[in-house]
């Protein structure tokens, strides 16, 4: 029987209580050893590469990812082990910083929207508008860089932000996308680990900020946020799943499995042709043997 990544051990139920805690963020499932999952990732890319063949070739849906983790969870390495071999025309990826000023002035959704994948493509958000309910929860003075009227800043704009979120995804998921949300969850001593590597290595200090030991300290502050924010807005249309982020291997293994479940629930077929199309199929054979 071949191994796969039981999913549903890392789906989050919706609109239930989340505790983190539940999720083990050095389990590997029924894997004991990275050789045997590298080898299944291989055929998981190559699978998914068909999918997203259909996927264009069908042109009826798309399939937005979100991807929200602490910092060195491993969010670009999944990206680019599990879409790596994807045709370009079919995948697009967006990361987002720090909101600039034109940002700013429009709502907190309004930079993501307009970069939604279009029908027949994948599109990766690497963080989202999630961070304006998780980092900005956190940093309060982020939400008075919004500059939003005083009255609507009350102790009820985190659930309300929650009731928008649920509902634009809900709206989304009825024009045709398929919505998978990715919470890497690592845990805070492989991330003390993996920030000392950057450290160390020439190569990758580019990487490291003095800000990210000064978000360690409120590590507590952002479990909460994320729990909150997880049993909120993970739904049926638009489920969370909280992927072990402690050994990067079985992290892209488990991604590229809830992408393939994702779109092998659509059951992608082969776009049949019209026989008007199939006539005019023969006439150009004919047209090319003659020549």
């Amino acid at each position: 029987m071949r191994q796969r990544v039981d999913t549903q051990a890392f789906r989050v139920s919706p609109r239930r209580r989340v505790s983190l805690d539940r999720f083990d963020p050095a389990s590997t499932g029924v894997f004991t050893s990275q050789e045997g999952a590298q080898q299944l990732l291989h055929k998981s890319v190559r699978r998914l590469y068909d999918l997203t063949e259909l996927l264009s070739a069908r042109n009826r849906w798309s399939l937005l990812v979100i991807f929200q983790a602490m910092d060195s969870a491993g969010k670009d390495s999944a990206i680019k082990h599990v879409m790596r071999g994807l045709d370009p025309k079919s995948t697009q990826v967006y990361g987002f910083k720090e909101p600039s000023t034109e940002e700013l002035k429009h709502d907190f959704m309004w930079r993501c929207m307009k970069v939604l994948p279009e029908r027949g493509r994948i599109g990766i958000f690497n963080r989202s508008y999630y961070e304006d309910v998780l980092v900005t929860r956190v940093h309060p003075e982020l939400l008075a860089a919004q500059q939003l009227p005083d009255r609507l800043v009350t102790k009820q704009i985190w659930r309300d932000r929650f009731e928008d979120i649920r509902a634009i995804e809900k709206y989304l998921t009825r024009q045709g996308t398929v919505i998978r949300k990715i919470f890497l969850n690592v845990s805070k001593a492989e991330q003390r680990r993996r920030f000392l590597v950057r450290l160390r290595d020439p190569d990758k200090r580019w990487k490291f900020s003095v800000n990210d030991v000064n978000e360690r300290l409120r590590w507590k502050q952002y479990m909460a946020a994320y729990e909150e924010a997880l049993g909120a807005t993970s739904t049926v249309e638009a489920p969370w799943f909280v992927v072990p982020a402690d050994n990067k291997w079985f992290t892209r293994l488990a991604v590229a499995q809830i992408l393939i479940e994702a779109l092998e629930d659509l059951h992608l077929q082969v776009p049949q042709l019209s026989r008007r199309e199939q006539r005019a199929l023969h006439v150009a054979k004919r047209r090319l043997r003659a020549k």
